[in-house]
Protein backbone atom coordinates (compact mmCIF):
# COMPACT_ATOMS: atom_id res chain seq x y z
CA UNK A 1 0.00 0.00 0.00
CA UNK A 2 1.33 3.54 -0.77
CA UNK A 3 2.47 6.18 1.90
CA UNK A 4 -0.21 9.36 2.56
CA UNK A 5 1.51 12.33 3.07
CA UNK A 6 0.79 15.19 5.26
CA UNK A 7 2.73 17.87 4.37
CA UNK A 8 3.70 21.12 6.48
CA UNK A 9 4.55 24.35 4.88
CA UNK A 10 5.89 27.32 6.80
CA UNK A 11 4.82 30.97 5.70
CA UNK A 12 6.73 33.74 7.20
CA UNK A 13 4.98 36.95 8.64
CA UNK A 14 4.73 38.46 5.11
CA UNK A 15 6.46 41.58 6.21
CA UNK A 16 9.64 39.45 6.96
CA UNK A 17 8.82 37.47 3.69
CA UNK A 18 11.83 37.52 0.45
CA UNK A 19 13.65 40.37 1.78
CA UNK A 20 16.29 39.69 -0.80
CA UNK A 21 13.67 40.65 -3.35
CA UNK A 22 13.05 43.65 -1.97
CA UNK A 23 14.98 46.04 -4.20
CA UNK A 24 13.43 44.26 -7.71
CA UNK A 25 9.70 44.23 -5.97
CA UNK A 26 9.36 47.32 -4.20
CA UNK A 27 5.85 47.70 -3.16
CA UNK A 28 4.93 44.40 -4.39
CA UNK A 29 6.92 42.30 -2.28
CA UNK A 30 3.83 40.63 -0.34
CA UNK A 31 1.70 39.78 -3.33
CA UNK A 32 4.59 38.08 -4.19
CA UNK A 33 5.16 36.33 -1.45
CA UNK A 34 1.45 35.26 -1.04
CA UNK A 35 1.45 33.84 -4.79
CA UNK A 36 4.63 32.23 -4.04
CA UNK A 37 2.90 30.17 -1.42
CA UNK A 38 0.01 30.09 -3.28
CA UNK A 39 1.74 27.80 -6.26
CA UNK A 40 3.02 26.05 -3.64
CA UNK A 41 0.21 25.22 -1.84
CA UNK A 42 -1.82 24.50 -5.10
CA UNK A 43 0.70 22.15 -6.44
CA UNK A 44 1.04 20.22 -3.88
CA UNK A 45 -2.92 19.70 -2.97
CA UNK A 46 -2.58 18.30 -6.55
CA UNK A 47 -0.20 16.03 -5.64
CA UNK A 48 -2.02 12.52 -5.78
CA UNK A 49 -0.16 11.14 -2.31
CA UNK A 50 -0.39 14.17 -0.21
CA UNK A 51 -3.62 13.21 2.03
CA UNK A 52 -3.73 16.94 3.23
CA UNK A 53 -1.35 20.73 3.66
CA UNK A 54 -0.94 21.93 6.92
CA UNK A 55 -0.05 25.78 6.77
CA UNK A 56 1.69 27.19 9.54
CA UNK A 57 1.75 31.47 9.65
CA UNK A 58 1.11 33.95 11.93
CA UNK A 59 -0.24 36.26 9.15
CA UNK A 60 -3.66 36.46 8.11
CA UNK A 61 -2.61 37.70 4.79
CA UNK A 62 -1.25 34.59 4.31
CA UNK A 63 -3.60 32.01 6.19
CA UNK A 64 -6.73 33.00 4.17
CA UNK A 65 -5.73 32.89 0.43
CA UNK A 66 -3.90 29.46 1.73
CA UNK A 67 -6.53 28.44 4.03
CA UNK A 68 -9.13 29.15 0.48
CA UNK A 69 -7.11 26.58 -1.88
CA UNK A 70 -7.61 24.18 0.86
CA UNK A 71 -4.97 24.24 3.00
CA UNK A 72 -5.15 23.51 6.86
CA UNK A 73 -4.11 26.53 8.45
CA UNK A 74 -2.09 26.37 12.60
CA UNK A 75 -0.82 29.66 14.16
CA UNK A 76 2.74 29.62 14.30
CA UNK A 77 4.65 29.73 18.05
CA UNK A 78 6.75 32.47 16.52
CA UNK A 79 9.84 30.62 18.04
CA UNK A 80 11.82 30.02 14.65
CA UNK A 81 11.36 27.78 12.01
CA UNK A 82 12.09 24.46 13.36
CA UNK A 83 9.68 25.40 16.13
CA UNK A 84 6.65 25.90 13.25
CA UNK A 85 7.06 22.30 11.34
CA UNK A 86 7.55 20.84 14.33
CA UNK A 87 4.13 22.60 15.50
CA UNK A 88 2.18 21.62 12.00
CA UNK A 89 3.86 17.92 12.09
CA UNK A 90 2.41 17.22 15.70
CA UNK A 91 -1.03 18.68 14.74
CA UNK A 92 -0.66 16.24 11.24
CA UNK A 93 0.28 13.58 13.70
CA UNK A 94 -3.00 14.20 16.11
CA UNK A 95 -5.25 14.47 12.55
CA UNK A 96 -3.39 11.51 10.95
CA UNK A 97 -0.89 9.03 13.05
CA UNK A 98 -1.01 6.52 10.26
CA UNK A 99 0.54 9.41 7.43
CA UNK A 100 3.72 10.30 6.77
CA UNK A 101 4.62 13.58 7.56
CA UNK A 102 6.99 16.12 4.99
CA UNK A 103 7.90 19.76 5.40
CA UNK A 104 8.06 21.77 2.31
CA UNK A 105 9.31 25.21 1.87
CA UNK A 106 6.63 27.30 0.42
CA UNK A 107 8.97 29.61 -2.40
CA UNK A 108 8.79 26.84 -4.29
CA UNK A 109 6.82 28.86 -7.05
CA UNK A 110 7.30 26.19 -10.34
CA UNK A 111 6.09 23.29 -8.28
CA UNK A 112 4.91 20.50 -10.28
CA UNK A 113 2.70 18.05 -8.80
CA UNK A 114 4.13 14.84 -10.37
CA UNK A 115 7.73 16.00 -9.55
CA UNK A 116 6.72 15.88 -5.84
CA UNK A 117 5.25 12.58 -6.31
CA UNK A 118 8.31 11.46 -7.33
CA UNK A 119 10.19 12.63 -4.41
CA UNK A 120 7.96 11.32 -2.29
CA UNK A 121 7.58 8.27 -3.83
CA UNK A 122 11.76 7.65 -2.70
CA UNK A 123 11.23 9.26 0.66
CA UNK A 124 8.57 6.52 1.57
CA UNK A 125 11.55 4.45 1.05
CA UNK A 126 13.48 6.18 4.11
CA UNK A 127 12.84 6.53 7.65
CA UNK A 128 14.10 10.43 7.20
CA UNK A 129 14.94 11.62 4.34
CA UNK A 130 15.49 15.25 2.49
CA UNK A 131 15.81 16.83 -0.93
CA UNK A 132 18.54 19.54 -1.20
CA UNK A 133 17.78 22.55 -3.06
CA UNK A 134 18.89 23.92 -6.35
CA UNK A 135 22.79 24.92 -5.04
CA UNK A 136 23.34 21.78 -2.88
CA UNK A 137 23.55 24.14 0.46
CA UNK A 138 19.71 24.32 1.66
CA UNK A 139 17.02 21.95 2.02
CA UNK A 140 13.58 22.08 0.16
CA UNK A 141 11.72 19.16 1.57
CA UNK A 142 12.45 17.06 4.71
CA UNK A 143 10.74 14.16 5.39
CA UNK A 144 9.58 11.36 7.68
CA UNK A 145 7.48 7.59 7.70
CA UNK A 146 5.27 7.21 9.70
CA UNK A 147 6.31 6.87 13.73
CA UNK A 148 9.76 8.03 12.47
CA UNK A 149 10.73 11.05 15.13
CA UNK A 150 9.92 14.79 12.98
CA UNK A 151 13.33 16.20 13.41
CA UNK A 152 13.88 19.07 10.73
CA UNK A 153 17.13 20.82 10.66
CA UNK A 154 16.06 24.16 8.65
CA UNK A 155 18.40 27.02 8.36
CA UNK A 156 21.91 28.30 6.66
CA UNK A 157 23.08 24.96 5.17
CA UNK A 158 20.78 22.79 5.97
CA UNK A 159 21.85 20.03 3.56
CA UNK A 160 24.41 19.39 6.37
CA UNK A 161 22.76 19.74 9.26
CA UNK A 162 20.13 16.91 7.87
CA UNK A 163 23.17 14.79 6.31
CA UNK A 164 24.80 14.92 10.26
CA UNK A 165 21.18 13.95 11.40
CA UNK A 166 21.43 11.18 9.88
CA UNK A 167 18.59 11.59 7.19
CA UNK A 168 18.93 10.21 3.18
CA UNK A 169 19.62 12.34 0.84
CA UNK A 170 17.70 12.07 -2.60
CA UNK A 171 18.98 12.08 -5.82
CA UNK A 172 15.69 11.99 -7.74
CA UNK A 173 16.37 13.02 -11.39
CA UNK A 174 13.90 15.39 -13.03
CA UNK A 175 12.44 16.96 -10.15
CA UNK A 176 14.10 20.85 -10.44
CA UNK A 177 10.78 22.60 -9.53
CA UNK A 178 10.97 21.10 -6.19
CA UNK A 179 14.70 22.30 -5.59
CA UNK A 180 13.81 25.98 -7.02
CA UNK A 181 13.08 27.90 -3.98
CA UNK A 182 13.08 31.08 -4.49
CA UNK A 183 14.86 33.89 -2.45
CA UNK A 184 16.37 36.10 -4.76
CA UNK A 185 15.62 37.71 -8.40
CA UNK A 186 18.30 35.26 -9.92
CA UNK A 187 16.37 32.55 -8.36
CA UNK A 188 12.97 33.87 -9.53
CA UNK A 189 14.71 33.80 -13.30
CA UNK A 190 15.18 30.19 -13.19
CA UNK A 191 11.70 29.63 -11.83
CA UNK A 192 10.14 31.53 -14.35
CA UNK A 193 12.40 29.31 -16.79
CA UNK A 194 11.15 26.10 -15.40
CA UNK A 195 7.53 27.54 -15.22
CA UNK A 196 5.82 29.40 -12.43
CA UNK A 197 2.51 28.85 -11.30
CA UNK A 198 -0.63 30.84 -12.11
CA UNK A 199 -0.69 33.09 -8.72
CA UNK A 200 3.07 33.85 -8.98
CA UNK A 201 2.54 33.92 -13.14
CA UNK A 202 0.23 36.56 -12.92
CA UNK A 203 1.80 38.60 -10.36
CA UNK A 204 5.28 38.48 -12.73
CA UNK A 205 3.58 39.72 -15.52
CA UNK A 206 1.95 42.19 -13.88
CA UNK A 207 5.57 43.69 -12.74
CA UNK A 208 7.97 42.81 -15.51
CA UNK A 209 5.84 43.02 -18.23
CA UNK A 210 8.86 42.72 -20.79
CA UNK A 211 9.74 39.25 -19.03
CA UNK A 212 6.98 37.93 -21.72
CA UNK A 213 5.03 35.55 -19.09
CA UNK A 214 1.74 34.40 -19.82
CA UNK A 215 0.08 33.42 -16.70
CA UNK A 216 -1.37 29.46 -17.04
CA UNK A 217 -5.16 29.47 -17.24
Amino acid sequence: MSIRWSLVIPVKTLVAAKTRLAAATGPHRTRLAVAVASDTVAAALACPPVARVIVVTADPAAAGPLAALGADVVPDPDRGLNTALRTGAAHAVRVAPGDAVGALQADLPALRPAELAAALAAAAEFDQSFVPDALDVGTTFYGVRPGTPFTPRFGGESRAKHLSGGAKELCVPGIDSVRRDVDTPDDLRAAIALGLGRHTAAVVAELWPDAGITPPA
